[in-house]
């Protein structure tokens, strides 16, 4: 059986990576599997405790992060499509569309 820390350690590295993604990548593509990254961290965390604690309470929750990640997925690519096509680039330097 393999230890909750394990998954713990698995579950931080993977966090680890996803934010390390989140602040240092310039494409929206990979910002956006940076964050799915982070929520499938926290998902493992999740199922990790519930396991450990014989509770069913972080499977639920984990079906609702997947639900949200689903659908930030979704509207995410929708908005990457729509501003590519309008200004020809995927590089979140260039989006300056809310500043004054």
């Amino acid at each position: 059986m393999i230890p909750i820390s394990a998954y713990l350690t698995l579950a931080a590295v993977l966090f680890g990576i996803g934010t390390i993604g989140v602040m240092m990548s310039r494409n929206v593509i990979v910002l956006l599997m940076s964050i799915e990254l982070m929520l499938n961290a926290a998902n493992l965390a999740l199922i990790a405790f519930s396991r450990a604690l014989n509770i069913v309470d972080g499977h639920v929750i984990v079906f609702l992060v997947l639900t949200v990640a689903a659908a930030e997925a979704a509207v995410g690519l929708a908005m990457i499509i729509t501003i590519y096509r309008n200004r020809e680039t995927i590089n979140i330097d260039r989006f300056n569309m809310m500043k004054w």
